[in-house]
């Protein structure tokens, strides 16, 4: 399957949000990635629900919620009203973590796991086949426009690797210093969605011809490496 491709709006113009996601409809997003921070979990405070529920209206791609909060199953229901197609919480957030992710099951969206650089993945074990997704912080959670950690690279295969052994079908997703210097290598380790926020969003090219670009490339890495295997 070829990698998702996730811009994240936290890096993108807030004074012209309903433009950004406008011009993003007809882009090689597949999924438009909705960072939230509370100033607890995280220092800093981003977007709400109020408004995800406003940009949704605009948008064609479906939006990948991803809850950097403190207490996140008080909210699930209000994302999920506003728009939110998948629902990624905290492993560190959540002591109840199972029935947070039953919780997002029963609204009727995709449910998500996110682990911090410092958190291991075997630590999903136990619920690795009751999830839709896993998100491995490949930055500390908080800012956008951090450097990639390169540890990464043998997160992403050992949760890979997990994940087979458990029989679970969730698909792998990296956030933060993704370029088109990594991207490739990701998706040669195991991952099946990748989000960009600076990258896409600060290019002197635009969003637009940046994401085609990184579609491109990927593509082409993706064959070489198919036409190698053969």
């Amino acid at each position: 399957m070829a990698p998702l491709l996730a811009p994240s709006l936290l890096a993108a113009d807030y004074g012209n949000l309903q433009a950004e996601v406008e011009r993003l409809a007809d882009s090689a997003a597949d999924w438009l990635h909705y960072d939230v921070m509370d100033g607890r979990f995280v220092p800093n405070i981003s977007f709400g629900p109020g408004v995800l529920q406003a940009v949704h209206r605009h948008a064609r791609q479906p939006f990948d919620v991803h809850l950097m909060i403190e207490e996140p199953q008080n909210y699930l229901a209000a994302f999920r009203d506003a728009g939110a197609a998948s629902i990624t919480v905290h492993y560190e957030a959540c002591p109840h973590l199972h029935r947070v992710v039953q919780q997002i099951k029963h609204l009727g969206c995709r449910a998500g796991v996110a682990l911090n650089p410092h958190t291991p993945v075997g630590l999903l074990e136990d619920i690795a086949a009751d999830l839709d997704l896993v998100l491995i912080m490949s930055v500390n959670p908080g800012f956008g426009g951090q450097t990639f950690i390169p540890n990464t690279l043998r997160k992403v295969a050992a949760l890979k690797e997990l994940l087979d052994d458990c029989g679970s079908s969730a698909l792998i997703e990296v956030d933060g210093g993704v370029t088109l210097d990594n991207a490739a290598a990701l998706v040669e380790a195991g991952a099946d969605v990748l989000v960009a926020g600076s990258f896409v969003f600060n290019s002197p090219e635009g969003p637009v011809a940046t994401l085609a670009n990184m579609r491109a490339h990927l593509s082409a890495s993706i064959g070489a490496a198919e036409q190698g295997k053969g």
